[in-house]
């Protein structure tokens, strides 16, 4: 699961977990060039978004989409997951995966095609180099910038009893207790992408000294020039302006025939609309708001298309011990009364244009997959008047506009991720909406870096509220079983903690027979967390990405409903 941003760009959202998966970028000039292969192809970022972090693993500041998106260009995945959330073993460093009936002893397999930059294959001790860091990096005294924000997420990795290379090419996981297979393989082995020993290793077997190493240098580009497996080298980064890329020749997969990819910084939507008309851009999106101009587009030979990524969009509410406001919305009728008076619809047509479905729980209906249950996840009218009589049942009584009870009083500040329209937009509407039942709440507006910063942090108290961000479910954890979001211990959580939760979400990891009971539980965990608004649900926008008249397969290989969009299959004429 990554973080993504909310601004409609690309994927939907933006900058800060709700654009996943459209806001592709190309650059390229807008004269229709030869028809060789070769070409520019930059992928406009959304609004005022950097790439900050260069190797595969992460903490939870730096977990977003846009991270992922050059990460996943210089490092080849163990596991590789296409659109219908299958295993693509051809795109994967492991060939394969074997493991028994108890769900206790896995054998992943290394394919020998895949080689780092200088020529050298990719072995086990990478992978083993990658287990090692990561344990040390979970670790409950994890060196700064530390715990890696996938600790405890698919029994990554305080639930494996050990780990063996057998030789080269095979290493053998074994688990504490018993684990759903799939859920193993999607949440836990996902995680686990091969580092580069060779380069990285500077510590030895001293794992807490090299997480800190790691740590150290992650933020800097050319750590990731260093070797790449993946797709792409990484050549040049220069913060708030490009990130310049070139194709590997020595990579084991679809080589790409771009002559270069550049992720190309966006100060605001108007830059990015900016850019796409002057053909700077030649893949990036526009935001629901500018489409009365998009003929401006389509007349120079633009493609506009939608596509929805799996995720979910919310408002965060800070339950973490040190909010002063977390005694008031640990209080499920809170949550209830500020659910009611978000007007989802109303988002939906006038924000999002249409382009947008409503969501009322972990799972979006769309794109459609088998873990959606509609009766798992019934609507929740927009009802003002239910949701302020929902507080004075509860003895709130409105004082100079403000809801009052004792000493309390819901009088919060909202932090929305700053440089996207329609964000602000949907801050003023819930902030508008709030006032009629009494609910104050004061915008400040935040770069997108900054925002999830601020939300990760247990002990910043200067919010209360955070719009403009969801999660998508592609890394760390795949399977959208919320132990990342949702559960007492979940790294990327705001402090909301229910032991009932705990078990529903505990229940999906086990064994179980069939697909039938599996899904059979996942539906006890769906139905609960809707109800219980561990988060406010919002609307799950659809991307609008636009692509140059000279871009192949921008739309096919978009990859919208994982996020991870496959640019070296795409082509520029």
């Amino acid at each position: 699961m990554k973080l993504r941003s909310l601004s409609l760009a690309a994927a939907a959202v933006a900058v800060s977990m709700a654009a996943m998966a459209a806001s592709y970028g190309a650059s390229s000039s807008r004269v229709a060039a030869s028809t060789s292969t070769g070409g520019t192809l930059t992928v406009a970022l959304p609004p005022a978004t950097n790439i900050s972090w260069y190797i595969p693993i992460t903490n939870a500041s730096n977990d977003s989409v846009y991270n992922g998106w050059l990460q996943d260009q210089i490092y080849q995945p163990l596991i590789y997951l296409n659109d219908s959330y299958n295993i693509v073993w051809a795109n994967s460093v492991a060939s394969k995966i074997t493991y028994n009936a108890a769900g206790t002893v896995y054998h992943v397999y290394l394919n020998p095609k895949w080689k780092w930059s200088n020529g050298t294959p990719v072995t086990s001790k990478d992978l083993m180099f990658t287990w090692n860091v990561v344990k040390a990096a979970s670790a409950s005294k994890a060196p700064l910038p530390w715990p890696f924000v996938g600790a405890g997420t698919g029994e990554i990795p305080f639930g494996v009893k050990s780990v063996v290379p057998n030789n080269l090419h095979e290493v053998t996981f074994t688990l504490d207790k018993p684990a759903n297979q799939q859920w193993f393989i999607y949440n836990g082995l996902i995680q686990l992408t091969p580092m580069p020993a060779q380069a990285f290793d500077v510590k030895g077997s001293n794992w807490t000294a090299e997480a800190k190493y790691l740590g150290s240098i992650a933020t800097n580009p050319t750590t990731a020039e260093k070797l790449s497996d993946g797709p792409f080298l990484l050549k040049s980064a220069t913060p708030s302006q490009e990130w310049v890329l070139t194709p590997n020749p020595d990579y084991g997969g679809h080589k790409a025939t771009v002559s270069k990819l550049i992720f190309a910084y966006e100060a605001s939507d108007t830059a990015e609309f900016a850019a796409l008309r002057s053909g700077t851009v030649n893949f990036g999106y526009i935001d629901p708001s500018q489409l009365g101009a998009s003929k401006s587009l389509t007349a120079v030979g633009d493609t506009i298309f939608p596509g929805y990524s799996l995720g979910v969009f919310w408002t965060e509410m800070n339950m973490w011990p040190a909010s002063p406001a977390k005694s008031i919305f640990d209080q499920l009728y809170v949550r209830q009364a500020l659910q009611e008076s978000t007007n989802q619809p109303a988002m939906v047509k006038d924000l999002y244009k249409g382009y947008g479905v409503a969501q009322y729980g972990p799972l979006p209906s769309t794109p459609l997959t088998k873990f959606y249950d509609a009766k798992a996840e019934p609507v929740m009218p927009y009802n003002l008047t239910k949701a302020k009589k929902l507080l004075t049942s509860h003895g709130w009584k409105e004082v100079n506009g403000v809801m009052t009870k004792g000493s309390q009083k819901m009088n919060f500040t909202m932090i929305y991720v700053s440089g996207d329209e329609t964000t602000l937009q949907q801050a003023e509407l819930m902030q508008a909406d709030w006032e009629k039942i009494g609910i104050k709440t004061t915008l400040k507006g935040e770069p997108f870096d900054t925002f999830i910063s601020m939300t990760s942090d247990k002990t910043n108290t200067s919010w209360q509220l955070a719009v403009g961000s969801g999660w998508d479910y592609n890394g760390p954890g795949w399977m959208p079983t919320g132990g990342q979001l949702f559960s007492s211990t979940a790294p990327s959580g705001t402090g909301y903690a229910n032991a009932h939760e705990n078990a529903l979400i505990a229940a999906t990891h086990k064994p179980y027979p069939t697909q039938a009971a599996f899904m059979k539980a996942f539906d006890q965990y769906e139905a609960y967390t809707a109800a219980q608004l561990p988060f406010l649900w919002l609307p799950n926008p659809a991307g609008i990405d636009v692509a140059g008249p000279t871009v192949v397969g921008a739309k096919t290989y978009a990859n919208f409903t994982t996020g991870d969009p496959g640019f070296n299959f795409m082509s520029v004429k």
